[in-house]
């Protein structure tokens, strides 16, 4: 090895951000996922919290859903949404109630929305999904059935209190109830 080499320093990675707000999410009809869809009409608030429960208000919060008869890509229906999350951490998004969509084994999954999560401070995007509290079909997702039963509900969302079609859900970071990531 030459002295050159040694004389090198590793340097630090390049972290993701913080540039979401006015370069990737600077529209918010991006929230609209389902457009004039035929489907369950509903809300579902993401917000995007830090170990200590403090909310992450730059982060991007990306979206992919099945339409409502389980398919993707359905000519009509993007079923893609981005939003940035604001001052509390979260961001709204408009869309239908996905339907079952068929998992490559051939069975069904049960309705959810793939989500991908980029923020700063963050060397890759995750990944994670949402799924519905109280949907009979959670107990066949053969997804959800690798996740250890004591973290599925971290991949919940739950009905908003006083308010129908409207749903809530956490992306924690870290600490003991983190939500599960997926790494693809």
């Amino acid at each position: 090895m030459s002295r050159g080499h040694a004389d090198r320093v590793a340097t630090p990675s390049q972290t993701v951000g913080p540039f979401f707000h006015f370069a990737l999410a600077p529209d918010e009809r991006l929230g609209s996922v389902a457009g004039n869809a035929v489907g369950e009409r509903l809300q579902l608030r993401v917000r995007v919290i830090d170990g200590a429960g403090m909310p992450l208000p730059d982060a991007l919060v990306e979206v992919y859903q099945a339409n409502a008869a389980g398919e993707y890509g359905a000519s009509g229906f993007a079923g893609f949404g981005r939003l940035a999350t604001g001052h509390d951490g979260s961001c709204l998004f408009e869309t239908i109630r996905p339907g079952r969509a068929a998992a490559p084994e051939g069975s069904a999954q049960a309705p959810h929305l793939n989500v991908c999560l980029f923020m700063r401070g963050l060397l890759r995007h995750l990944y994670t999904r949402v799924y519905f509290a109280g949907d009979p079909d959670l107990e066949t997702d053969p997804l959800l059935a690798l996740v250890p039963a004591d973290r599925r509900a971290t991949l919940l969302a739950t009905p908003t209190a006083g308010a129908s079609n409207s749903w809530e859900w956490e992306i924690r970071l870290q600490g003991p109830h983190e939500t599960v990531f997926f790494d693809l």
